[in-house]
């Protein structure tokens, strides 16, 4: 196994870090019920796929296959930011996208027609953590960004997507360091560091809810049976003047994190916050000019004997 450590300035990875707060489940949504939970993380996916759009493309790239393949799983598809990837890098291929939101789903259907791959995508809605997974064929490549993560006994999963590969298959496993950080350390004005000091206040809750968050797959992987073959950590770092989106992104992942972190902040931490959040406010992530993408992603490529 090879360990690179790509320092790639210009990209970062399509994966879906705002659920992981507000919602201790699985996979990639909102519970059921919750439709502006759900739709406000659609929007947050579709950030994702528009501002990370390049990077998904070089680990799709990357991935050690020694053949095309032709059937594809994504495990926590979301609104389809992998979906979509791997049918760019696969033309031949056919996704089939899991999820435990029909929202989210309902999005990626639409958004296949939109592109005219009706035929060579299809959705299954399924909670990852139950006893009994739906059909999922027998694939050459299944894709999961974000989604491991949240699974209540990760090992039990891994074997299960073992026993789901065809032999020789692989197993692409995305994990994040960590939400992205956007704003610069001495900003805002008057409370600097206001961001490090928003995310920590938020840390019981992830310890809770996502502990599995940032973990080191490889020696899960190798324990549930995979050959780990590759891994990638990825450094990123977009300047937002690259795209506009870069501003939403920021507020809209911002926003989601606020009343988790408003109990541990104090009064003018929390004003702070507020001003960076009010779309319409002087102080408005949606008008600063000096925002950046920064995080880390690891992805382990590993293969069914």
């Amino acid at each position: 196994m090879t360990r690179a450590h790509q320092h790639t300035p210009h990209y970062a990875e399509g994966v879906h870090h705002a659920e992981d707060v507000h919602r201790p489940g699985h996979g990639h949504s909102s519970p059921e019920g919750h439709e502006h939970g759900d739709t406000d993380l659609a929007e947050i996916l579709d950030l994702d796929a528009e501002v990370l759009s390049e990077h998904i493309a070089s680990i799709t790239a990357w991935l050690p296959l020694k053949s095309e393949p032709h059937r594809i799983v994504d495990l926590g598809s979301g609104t389809g930011a992998g979906t979509f990837a791997l049918l760019d890098r696969f033309p031949d291929a056919h996704v089939t996208a899991v999820d435990t939101s029909a929202g989210h789903l309902q999005l990626l259907r639409e958004k296949a027609c939109a592109r005219g791959a009706e035929g060579r995508v299809r959705t299954v809605q399924a909670d990852l953590d139950s006893d009994h997974w739906p059909d999922l064929g027998r694939p050459d490549l299944v894709w999961a960004s974000a989604s491991m993560h949240h699974m209540s006994d990760p090992g039990r999963t891994l074997g299960r997507v073992r026993e789901l590969l065809a032999p020789g298959g692989l197993f692409a496993v995305v994990e994040l360091a960590g939400f992205p950080r956007f704003l610069p350390a001495d900003a805002p004005e008057g409370r600097p560091g206001l961001e490090e000091r928003a995310h920590a206040a938020t840390e019981s809750f992830h310890a809770e809810h996502v502990p599995h968050r940032g973990a080191d797959w490889g020696p899960m992987l190798t324990a549930a049976g995979f050959t780990v073959e590759d891994e990638r950590t990825v450094t990123v770092d977009i300047e937002g003047a690259r795209s506009e989106a870069v501003g939403r992104y920021a507020h809209g992942s911002l926003r989601r994190i606020r009343d988790v972190a408003a109990p541990a902040l104090d009064a003018e931490d929390l004003a702070a916050l507020d001003g960076l959040l009010d779309p319409d406010g002087p102080d408005s992530l949606l008008r600063r000019e000096d925002l950046a993408v920064r995080t880390q992603r690891t992805v382990w490529a590993a293969r069914r004997a």
